[in-house]
């Protein structure tokens, strides 16, 4: 990498990501059932109908991968954990096998001085809530808050950080406007409604950990410029609809307590009765607002139902996901975001990185496309902080080969390959790019 850690300030910090149901093996343990156990199990919702039964057994495998973290010589792990693992029906009994797991993962992370960054949820519902409506039901958000509370109790003293919802608009829109996320809805009340709720069960997870004590709280937000297909004002106002909800929906309620009219237009209707109180929960004052980028949409407008769009494939060079590589988009966002939301908050990139069709040659795998994407990109976050945005770190997405939801176990994002028949792992380049960057002997 052309980067070094001395291109960036003391304190600031590099880690990576991954999540629970992606990488941990949810047959394992006492977790319960999920609302992704039921949809990759319903033909055609993901490729050959791939579950995270075994994932990548991180659940017994996890001191060597966080071995891996160590010996790469990054900061901080950013973790989740998983409802269905602790609470196996969403209430109730208590599943302290689950609860006992993170506790010694915390403990493993910090015994390799790396700092825990967790976060609480991301997408592995518990299937008896869902059967109760999951995310559009509004008592969601008192589940979530006895949740936090339950797992907070017995790791909140020992995390450097905490995320109440991984990526609101992948857990609200595509999961229940377009279907491709688990429960696989595909209907605009439904979705306004579990817009609503993520966001109030951010809020009362906020709230439940400030209770218990803890600080350093955030949310971790989703984005994907958006860019008009031409010049047109059809294409402009597309553009800015998509926009409007993809990005700014979820970042106006956290920081401004509002909605953004362009989006009522569409949304209001449908959105829960009395959804207008609910600010001053969804707006609990934060300690740092995380993104995750990857790419932009190129949007073409089209006279179907609101938002009244569609989109083309864009010219630039793609990743294994047919996602364009569009590192301006992080350096827009990260400028947009502190002035128009976060102001002197600092912000981390929770996730950022790319899919990549890695094999293994004569024992190694050479992914230098994904080692040129964390430069380019980390070159954006340079141009953002050489402009005073306040940059607490950076994440890669992901430490290994996962889990990749509809997509099954074909597209691999890791820094570390995974043989998802004999669970080995093989640190790629890209792995080894960062050791050296960040200086590790």
């Amino acid at each position: 990498m052309k980067h070094t850690r001395q291109d960036f300030p003391e304190g600031f910090l590099f880690g990576a990501a991954t999540s629970s149901y992606q990488i941990e093996g949810h047959a394992f343990g006492g977790a319960g059932e999920t609302h992704w156990d039921t949809f990759a199990a319903t033909h055609g919702n993901v490729v050959r109908a791939e579950h995270g039964a075994r994932a990548c057994e991180h659940y017994f495998r996890y001191e060597e991968d966080l071995d891996l973290m160590r010996d790469a010589g990054f900061d901080a792990y950013r973790f989740s954990t998983s409802w269905a693992r602790v609470l196996p029906e969403g209430r109730g009994t208590v599943n302290q096998e689950g609860l006992d797991f993170y506790d010694r993962l915390v403990d493993a992370m910090l015994e390799r001085n790396l700092k825990p960054m967790a976060t609480l949820y991301h997408w592995e519902l518990p299937s008896q809530l869902a059967d109760l409506g999951g995310w559009t039901n509004p008592d969601i958000a008192n589940w979530f808050a006895d949740f936090t509370e339950i797992v907070m109790k017995r790791i909140g003293d020992r995390v450097y950080s905490a995320a109440p919802i991984n990526e609101p608009w992948c857990v609200s829109w595509l999961s229940h406007y377009l279907g491709h996320h688990a429960p696989g809805k595909r209907d605009i009340r439904s979705a306004a409604r579990a817009m609503h709720h993520v966001l109030l069960s951010h809020g009362r997870a906020i709230e439940t950990m400030r209770g218990l004590g803890m600080s350093n709280l955030g949310c971790v937000f989703n984005m994907e410029w958006s860019t008009p297909a031409d010049d047109s004002e059809d294409a402009k106002r597309a553009a800015a609809i998509f926009d409007g909800y993809y990005n700014h929906f979820f970042l106006s309620g956290v920081f401004k307590k509002a909605y953004p009219e362009i989006v009522l237009e569409g949304l209001e209707p449908h959105l829960p009765a009395g959804w207008q109180n609910d600010f001053d929960t969804i707006g609990q004052p934060l300690d740092w607002c995380g993104i995750n980028y990857y790419t932009r949409k190129v949007v073409t407008p089209d006279d179907g139902p609101w938002p009244h769009h569609g989109d083309v494939e864009g010219p630039l060079p793609k990743t294994q996901m047919g996602w364009e590589i569009y590192p301006e988009g992080l350096y827009q966002f990260l400028t947009r975001t502190a002035r128009d939301y976060s102001g002197d908050l600092p912000i981390f990139i929770t996730e950022n990185g790319m899919a990549n069709d890695d094999h293994i040659i004569d024992g190694t795998i050479s992914d230098a496309t994904r080692i040129d994407y964390f430069d380019q990109h980390l070159s954006a976050v340079r141009q953002a902080m050489a402009e005073g945005v306040n940059i607490g770190g950076y994440t890669a997405w992901s430490l290994l080969d996962n889990y990749e939801w509809a997509l099954g176990y074909e597209k691999r994002f890791g820094l570390v390959h995974v043989d998802f028949e004999t669970m080995k792992r093989t640190p790629k380049d890209s792995w080894y790019a960062f050791q050296k960057m960040l200086g590790k002997p």
